[in-house]
């Protein structure tokens, strides 16, 4: 049992350590030995440290791999986001400037629509304004003094102001006829 114990734990090292003694043959061997087992025992302190380290290490750096994945990915949302509020910002940009260029084509039209309303009117005053004589004056119009309308009893316009003329000037005539 006690042996199984000296080959677990020292079985390495007294082992090492002897080989030493025996390949330096120092005066006092066993004092060798007692600082060659101090310094195998710091040996293995420090190496077991540095696997921890290590293991601490390679733990940060997959940690700060992870990290950096996630910032990697964020700044991609962000990029898309951003790219879709453009996307988004310059359609509603488009929207409104065709809103715009309709609106604007709207009261375009509208003022032309009134303009030519206002010229239509002109015009007719313009044309009502204007005598017969004036309208008849025109190139290749014929030449007509008077034209002369008949209403429907047959007579003519002229032949009924010729006798309400006269009808006029002798009121008392009527009166005795009737």
């Amino acid at each position: 049992m006690e042996s199984e114990y000296l080959k677990r734990c020292l079985g390495i090292c007294l082992s090492k350590g002897l080989a030493e003694v025996v390949e330096h043959r120092p005066i006092d061997p066993i004092e060798y030995l007692a600082y060659w087992i101090y310094k195998y025992r710091r040996n293995l302190d420090g190496e077991q440290q540095r696997k921890q380290e290590r293991a601490e290490l390679e733990q940060e750096r997959e940690e700060a791999l992870k990290e950096l994945e996630m910032l990697e990915k964020m700044k991609e949302e962000e990029l898309m986001i951003q790219q879709k509020l453009a996307e988004e910002q310059q359609a509603q940009l488009e929207r409104e400037h065709e809103e715009a260029q309709l609106e604007l084509e709207r009261v375009e039209k509208e003022k032309a629509e009134e303009l030519s309303l206002q010229q239509k009117a002109e015009e007719e005053l313009e044309d009502k304004s204007r005598t017969l004589a004036e309208l008849t004056d025109k190139y290749g119009a014929p030449n007509l003094t008077r034209v002369e309308e008949i209403d429907e009893s047959g007579q003519s316009d002229a032949a009924l102001n010729l006798t309400a003329e006269s009808e006029e000037e002798n009121p008392t005539d009527m009166k005795v006829d009737s």
